[in-house]
């Protein structure tokens, strides 16, 4: 069974609700060579794991991990040209995710108008 709910927004972009550690060993197994997280430590949920120990987790499975933690209300014009950045850098297929994948949406798209 798969820990990796994820949604295509475009031919080799996807979205995610919060991910965990273990979860990217999938994302690696599925073919993504990359990953965003756009979720800052501690939003919300006492539960929700750190960036941290999801970094390690990449690392370890081969993936190359960024933290670019945004608001679900308000994305910064900084923000945006950072994300767009990471999407010229990155290596594709790229999986980004945040609380349940709206925000790295808007975040992407506003990116890629940047």
């Amino acid at each position: 069974m798969s820990i990796l709910p994820m949604r295509q927004i475009d031919a080799d972009v996807c979205v995610a609700p919060q991910l965990t550690p273990q979860a990217m060993a999938e994302a690696a197994a599925k073919g993504f060579k990359s990953v965003v997280n756009n979720r800052p430590d501690f939003e919300h949920d006492s539960g929700q794991p750190t960036n941290a120990a999801i970094e390690a987790a990449a690392v370890a499975a081969g993936l190359a991990y960024r933290f670019l933690p945004v608001s679900g209300a308000y994305q910064s014009p900084e923000q945006i040209a950072q994300m767009a950045v990471l999407l010229a850098e990155l290596p594709r297929p790229l999986l980004l995710f945040c609380r349940s994948g709206a925000r790295s949406t808007v975040l992407y798209q506003k990116a890629l108008s940047a």
